[in-house]
């Protein structure tokens, strides 16, 4: 077979047809399946067939088409589709542990994958060691022979910071680890995850894939052995699968995904030339910019940094809600990735709960606010942002 670009892919990849031929895609909307008879029923059962389906919590026409296209598009053998990104990150880490079990993780994490690390994980036996993910020999000190995972966010959510990939899946694989990257910021457009050897890619396909508001969900990418084998198992029967709806919703979405990426994209760059030097911003975070200290790892693995950059307002949270509400065009939430262009405070958001002296090591600051990039006039976002640093 042909292989195709990602944007091919992002179209066609995984359509299944019913009798009807139908152009866009079916949305099975059906809790269970009908079998013809008793004897089709237990066989069903006792193995099911690539298009075969027993229960909708296992799998879906609609579901299997949207995990074969994100498949396709991070290079992976095979994918399975989520309630959310955070069901994706547990089932995964679930899945692959038990007590007794060792994960080594960078600690600059999205306050929920922090959580499951530390406290689910954690309160059922399995040793969590956290390191500094920008430092190669902290993974090289932590990574041990009995290190059951490695788990990471290739570039960290709010503080962007980027990980040297290859060379910690080069240090796990050399100790029998398992690689789990969460890639919701580097985006399967910008995704270099699986081509550098990760085990499973996990995404929160509310972020970009959806990208306009309006679905949770979320995808564990990898081989089939461990997609079909323990990956299924665990959600399946725990309850962490997609709706159909959301599974279309995503899938249609797909279609434009790498036109509406790379245009955020180019905007984020815009934004942060633009914003270099203001006098009242004493950092300014985007990682394929010169400026970010990761830079020549950041633009060895990927063309682009993604859609988010982040800021450090002078003045604390006082001038940073100054500026939050002075702005007209950016949208104060807690989400990112979306077309419309958010700014998060995440010191009193989404990681408000972090102790004080954690918030401190990951360089989540009062000043700190993090910038998603929607599709909105570039231009406009700039003026916007320079008005609002105004009244900061």
């Amino acid at each position: 077979m042909t292989k195709w670009g990602k944007r091919t892919e992002a179209v066609h990849g995984g359509v299944r047809r019913s009798q009807y031929n139908e152009l866009s895609e079916a949305m099975f909307m059906t809790q269970a399946f009908v079998y013809p008879t008793a004897e089709d029923a237990e066989q069903r059962f006792i193995e099911s067939g690539p298009d075969e389906f027993i229960y909708a919590r296992y799998g879906n026409p609609t579901n299997r088409m949207f995990e074969d296209r994100i498949a396709a598009m991070e290079g992976t053998e095979d994918a399975f589709a989520c309630a959310s990104g955070m069901a994706a990150v547990n089932g995964a880490l679930m899945a692959l542990t038990q007590a007794g079990d060792h994960i080594v993780s960078s600690r600059a994490l999205f306050g929920s994958c922090l959580y499951v690390l530390e406290d689910i994980l954690g309160r059922f036996g399995v040793e969590i060691t956290l390191v500094d993910g920008t430092d190669n020999q902290a993974w090289e000190d932590a990574i041990r022979p009995d290190t059951k995972v490695v788990f990471l966010e290739a570039i960290s959510n709010p503080t962007l910071e980027v990980i040297d990939l290859a060379h910690v899946v080069k240090l796990a694989h050399a100790n029998g680890a398992l690689v789990v990257v969460d890639n919701a910021m580097p985006t399967p457009i910008f995704s270099y995850a699986t081509e550098m050897g990760a085990d499973l890619v996990v995404y929160s396909t509310t972020k970009h894939v959806d990208g306009q508001g309006r679905m949770l969900g979320g995808a564990i990418c990898g081989s089939r052995e461990l997609i079909r084998g323990p990956i299924e198992t665990y959600v399946k029967h725990t309850g962490g699968a997609i709706n159909p709806f959301a599974a279309w919703t995503h899938l249609k979405a797909l279609e434009t995904l790498d036109l509406r990426v790379r245009a955020q994209a180019d905007g984020a760059l815009k934004v942060t030339e633009a914003l270099q030097g203001h006098p009242k911003l004493s950092r300014i975070s985007y990682p394929t910019h010169p400026s970010h200290p990761q830079y020549d790892i950041a633009i060895g693995q990927a063309p682009s940094g993604g859609t988010v950059l982040a800021i450090e307002v002078d003045g604390g949270k006082e001038a940073c809600f100054r500026f939050l509400n002075a702005l007209q065009i950016f949208t104060i939430s807690n989400n990112f990735a979306d077309a419309k262009s958010i700014a998060t405070h995440p010191a009193t958001t989404t990681h408000q709960r972090l102790p004080q002296e954690q918030k401190d090591m990951l360089g989540i600051s009062d000043g700190l606010v993090r910038l998603s990039i929607g599709l909105e006039d570039v231009d406009d976002l700039i003026a916007d942002l320079l008005s609002g640093l105004d009244a900061a």
